[in-house]
């Protein structure tokens, strides 16, 4: 899939609560759930297992043990504007975790690499060497 593409979640892996929210919103916060409480079964996702190590590297703490992902949205004062910043933000998150990263090649450090780095410490050590105790024999 390509990284531009956005990733469509099947709505049966998602379940949302409305909860009380902190933030913008004055005394409306006191009276109205706007904030989103986003469940995710990252099983009914049907992820291949690249993907899924992923997600669940890229997830950290937002993962529980029973393979759930959970996104809280409350910067919008509406229940609406909540649920799609926590859908995006799930959809980004499944999206990333689908890129695979380049494998690293390991490299050889050459052979006048080697030699300019122990030339370094030899010069270095006779600095050092000249601040020793003065001998006056």
């Amino acid at each position: 899939m390509p990284p531009t593409e956005p990733y469509v979640v099947p709505e049966e892996a998602l379940e949302e609560t409305f909860i009380a929210s902190s933030g913008p919103g004055g005394q409306n916060v006191n009276k109205v759930a706007t904030a989103v409480q986003l469940r995710c079964d990252v099983f009914k996702l049907g992820l291949a297992p690249h993907a899924y190590h992923r997600l669940k590297e890229l997830a950290g703490s937002r993962m529980t043990n029973d393979g759930e992902i959970v996104i809280t949205a409350r910067s919008y004062r509406t229940q609406d504007a909540n649920r799609e910043d926590a859908r995006a933000r799930l959809a980004d998150l499944i999206a990333k975790a689908h890129i695979r990263q380049a494998r690293r090649i390991k490299t050889k450090v050459s052979r006048a690499a080697k030699a300019r780095r122990v030339d370094g410490k030899k010069q270095r050590g006779t600095v050092k060497q000249g601040r020793g105790k003065v001998c006056l024999d």
